[in-house]
């Protein structure tokens, strides 16, 4: 069966955006495991366990760079939330037999960024 990784991929956020957990579930392989700067490959249960009710406060995604390479996309995006914040961040989804076994997410900044056009925030202020 042929599968279409970048679909797979929009879908899984789609699922958060319609709080439609089966959905999800649907997309995410048994021995799934989420990488992020703050999980380290973490299971498919306690993914949904830490991550799935953040979808209480995702109300869309505009999808920046969406790329499929070999069993890879690469996702760039602009998250938004029910509370008016906006944040962007570039995961990499692992695709197999049309479901995702592995997601690496990379955070990016708060949209609008903190630091005017051509500045930047001393972090060690």
């Amino acid at each position: 069966m042929l599968y279409d990784p970048i679909h797979i991929a929009q879908s899984s956020y789609l699922a958060y955006v319609n709080k439609d957990r089966a959905a999800l579930e649907a997309l995410i392989a048994d021995d799934f495991h989420f990488t992020s700067p703050l999980d380290n490959r973490l299971d498919r249960e306690t993914y949904f366990e830490r991550c799935w009710p953040n979808s209480a406060s995702i109300c869309g995604f505009d999808f920046i760079h969406t790329v499929a390479h070999g069993d890879k996309v690469y996702v760039t995006y602009v998250g938004r939330t029910t509370h008016g914040s906006q944040f962007r961040n570039t995961e990499i989804l692992t695709i197999h037999e049309g479901r995702i076994v592995e997601a690496e997410v990379y955070f990016g900044w708060n949209v609008p960024h903190e630091a005017a056009e051509g500045g930047y925030i001393d972090a060690g202020e």
